[in-house]
């Protein structure tokens, strides 16, 4: 904290990566009794393990695991809710501020409205996969779909969409999540076996445009939910994140109106495995600026990729 960390990320069940081991409550409960009256945060992967989440027999009774809903049904909503109830309650008893990152059951909204109507310190993050994308359109093994929460119903994705319009969610995120075809199972097709994660952080700005458009927003309510917001959780508000004097000069030049097709060629990730291939998307960021420096024009990067190490300014909540 001394040194300008300001957050620290848990997991409520397994991570799926052994470096990353999950905590149970009387971790977080020890965690927070080192957060309390400092400036530090606590984020959670808010999923736990209910014992609702099996998916029936082996052997020729088993769920095909090339079906989307067979993974869905691992992960269901109730897992999420279950989560969020805990750190409500913990967040409440000890006062120091807690985020839940990706937010995909909109079941547990209201649990989260109640507890901010409350004055319980949390906030809430959901990605642009859970407000673009719906499991009823995930085709039989792709997956390239694969992410943890899930992708959801499409009426959730409209409860989602509306807890974000009256700022019940306060921002929106990637939680990019690249991987090779290998570990995507891209032969196999086994959303079981894959690797739980989308790559999106490229096409975020115009997948959100070209839902948020149809919805009447602006792009200065885009701004909002993926620069302002997002600076602040990160204590990085005092120079990222707005456009005003003093600030640091992150500048795009964006076309609204032009509509482009997802092709392979366009993905810069060094793993170009996305949901979004061949998806029709409205908007083109046509240059980039870091700082005032022109760093990417009409598709091309203009130099190597370079940056500094930000110190957040933190202070008590």
């Amino acid at each position: 904290l001394q040194a300008g960390v300001c957050g620290f990320k848990c997991f409520l069940l397994p991570s799926g990566v052994d470096e990353f081991q999950h905590v149970t409550e009387k971790e977080v409960r020890a965690a927070l009794e080192q957060l309390k009256d400092t400036h530090g945060r606590l984020l959670f992967h808010a999923e736990l393990d209910c014992g609702c989440n099996s998916t029936g027999a082996g052997g020729d009774d088993a769920p095909d695991p090339k079906s989307f809903r067979t993974f869905l049904e691992q992960r269901p909503s109730v897992m999420e809710e279950k989560a969020i109830q805990l750190v409500v309650r913990l967040c409440e008893e000890y006062r120091v501020p807690c985020h839940i990152v990706h937010l995909s059951a909109a079941s547990a909204l209201p649990t989260i409205r109640d507890a901010r109507r409350r004055g319980v310190p949390l906030t809430v993050e959901t990605c642009h996969h859970y407000l673009t994308l719906a499991a009823e359109d995930v085709p039989a093994a792709s997956p390239q779909f694969k992410c943890c929460p899930p992708i959801r119903e499409r009426e959730n994705q409209r409860l989602l969409w509306e807890a974000l319009e009256c700022g019940d969610i306060d921002m929106v995120v990637s939680d990019h999540s690249p991987s090779s075809a290998e570990m995507k199972e891209m032969d196999s097709g086994d959303f079981l076996k894959a690797w739980g994660g989308i790559a999106s952080v490229q096409f975020g700005l115009s997948l959100l445009w070209t839902k948020a458009r149809e919805r009447g927003h602006s792009l200065s309510q885009l701004s909002q939910w993926l620069s302002e917001n997002t600076a602040r959780l990160a204590s990085l508000d005092h120079r990222k994140g707005r456009i005003a004097v003093g600030m640091d000069a992150d500048l795009l030049v964006f076309d609204p109106d032009t509509s482009w097709t997802v092709t392979a060629d366009k993905v810069h990730h060094r793993h170009r495995v996305t949901p979004y291939l061949h998806s029709s998307l409205l908007g083109v960021v046509q240059k980039t600026f870091l700082r005032g420096e022109l760093i990417y024009d009409n598709g091309q990067f203009t130099c190597a990729p370079h940056g500094l190490l930000l110190q957040a300014q933190c202070s008590k909540p």
